[in-house]
């Protein structure tokens, strides 16, 4: 198995159900992310890509297996890991301002030099003026920004990403993919991203794993070779962005037995 940032070796997760049968959602699965790469995961419904997600967070225990990140077991969850998932997690009674700020409360930093971080990061995804805005007082996608600046204003090693953009309609959705890789595009930030939505896969990745149905098991692994930078209208008229559509289409397909 190769090394990587992520490395995930043989990983079961199994569950008990209410008549004591067990559930494998995930079964002997081994990946690697490797350091400043996008990495997808795709596969159909209720495959485990959100089960595997929570694991390499921590927030999740492993039934089987390891999984290292840096070279270090991951056995809960860890600052140098940010997470974002599809609901945005916000507090409602704290600002755009205090909600980043919120998750430089154990960093030991001084106040300016936290305020200096979260008008960066603010700036970053492009919510200046609306530091004194509360959640109720934002779009989905305003409120998501605010979700990818609290997770990265810390400066976590590795975003793990869970269907982030699910929740959006199509526009707003667009905007968000674009934003996602400007802002990967200038830090480089170690990423696995889970989505159901192959084109964003194949618009933000550097490589797809594509997962079988339950239990999960690691069915492909594809080369997103595109070039970058990358913008949808660009990307998705390259003949090979074509192809790896159809590639990894069908092979969700014949998992999902369409």
């Amino acid at each position: 198995m190769e090394q990587g940032k992520l490395l995930v070796e043989n990983v079961w997760k199994i569950f008990g159900d209410r008549r004591d049968a067990d559930v494998v959602a995930v079964q002997d699965l081994s990946l690697a992310v490797r350091d400043n790469e996008f990495v997808s995961l795709v596969g159909p419904s209720g495959c485990g890509k959100s089960t595997l997600l929570m694991m390499a967070a921590g927030l999740e225990s492993i039934s089987a297996g390891d999984i290292l990140f840096d070279g270090t077991p991951v056995t809960g969850p860890g600052a140098d890991r940010g997470m974002v998932f599809q609901s945005y997690t916000l507090f409602p009674w704290l600002s755009v301002e205090e909600n980043i700020r919120f998750a430089l409360k154990k960093s030991g930093l001084g106040r300016s030099e936290q305020g200096a971080l979260v008008r960066e990061h603010i700036q970053l995804v492009g919510l200046t003026g609306f530091e004194r805005a509360y959640p109720n007082q934002l779009s989905g996608g305003m409120r998501q920004r605010v979700a990818i600046a609290r997770a990265l204003v810390y400066k976590p090693r590795m975003l793990l990403m869970d269907e982030p953009f699910g929740a959006l309609d199509a526009q707003t959705r667009l905007q968000m993919q674009e934003l996602l890789l400007q802002v990967w595009q200038a830090h480089r930030t170690t990423v696995l991203f889970v989505t159901h939505d192959v084109e964003e896969a194949l618009l933000l990745s550097d490589r797809i794993y594509v997962m079988t149905a339950r239990p999960g098991r690691i069915k492909a692994e594809i080369a997103v070779d595109l070039p970058r930078p990358r913008n949808l209208l660009e990307t998705e008229s390259d003949p090979r962005f074509a192809a790896l559509r159809r590639q990894v289409l069908t092979l969700i397909r014949a998992e999902a037995h369409i």
